[in-house]
């Protein structure tokens, strides 16, 4: 597609909302090329080489080396549900993964043509990031039958700025239903409070000492029902850019069908990353754009 500029109609839209979709933003060639690479990212995978295990059902859940470590890299996350009680593998590996992250858009060149192109950063411009930075890329599998729940959230829990400016560009790779566990968002949710931030924490001597993060609570409002969510199916190469603040989830997977999508969140440089973000960005990967 063109750079094109959003409309009026759109950019109200998604001031009012807290979300837009726009479909048709990918090509299937597109799609094409950055599965295929996540393809052969899980089949060169080796576990015995570090693994972790991906989940958001435990609201203070602290982190592992594996996870910490991931910020500057690319690493694969399996799928809570992927093992036995013997801790083996129920189905095949390229089926038990939950999501590949999270430095694919500097670190492989598949992901960064895709992550960066003219029409992404005219798209950031109309969304009033004036120096837009990616901190996070994620390739999520949502595996048939036991594609993990993503709980209630807002993605500004995890990159917090002053003023808030993380804006999340959400690409479905395969078509995206209810029934494959589509996001469902809380349209004008973002004008609520931040509830949460996940930041990052020293553990004391011992075993395992060193960085994790924790969920550190911040205000108590209830997270939305679902009587009050709409579902957000989007066909493959379609893009929902949702605002930093705007609270949303998606269901387990239980259907024969997976529903990859990639993510991108992007903060503004014009404002202030915290500190205390899970993720931290040293020399030599600096934090860039589109």
């Amino acid at each position: 597609m063109n750079a094109k500029t959003l409309t009026a109609v759109q950019k109200t839209q998604y001031w009012r909302d807290g979300y837009l979709v726009l479909p048709g933003f990918k090509s299937a060639a597109d799609i094409a090329a950055v599965r295929a690479r996540a393809d052969h990212i899980v089949t060169a995978f080796d576990p015995a080489q570090g693994q972790g295990i991906f989940t958001t059902q435990e609201q203070s859940r602290s982190t592992d080396d594996y996870f910490m470590g991931s910020a500057c890299t690319v690493r694969c996350f399996f799928e809570a549900e992927a093992f036995d009680a013997q801790g083996q593998l129920r189905q095949s590996k390229a089926l038990s993964i939950n999501k590949i992250g999270h430095a694919l858009h500097d670190l492989d060149p598949v992901f960064n043509a895709f992550s960066r192109s003219p029409e992404l950063a005219q798209l950031a411009t109309d969304l009033g990031l004036t120096q837009p930075q990616i901190w996070q890329s994620q390739y999520i599998f949502k595996q048939p039958g036991i594609g993990g729940e993503v709980r209630w959230h807002q993605d500004a829990t995890f990159f917090e700025t002053v003023p808030i400016t993380v804006t999340t560009f959400w690409f479905a790779l395969e078509d995206a239903t209810q029934d494959n566990a589509c996001l469902w968002v809380e349209p004008g949710g973002h004008a609520g409070p931040l509830r949460e931030r996940f930041v990052r924490v020293q553990t004391p001597a011992g075993p395992a000492p060193g960085p994790a993060a924790v969920i550190e609570r911040l205000n108590a409002m209830p997270w939305p029902a679902l009587a009050t969510a709409i579902p957000v199916e989007a066909k493959a190469g379609t893009l929902v850019v949702l605002h930093g603040l705007l609270p949303h989830y998606s269901a387990p997977n239980r259907s024969p069908a997976s529903r990859h999508a990639y993510t991108l969140h992007v903060t503004d440089a014009s404002s202030a990353y915290s500190p205390d973000n899970w993720l931290q960005r040293p020399d030599p990967l600096p934090v860039r754009g589109f």
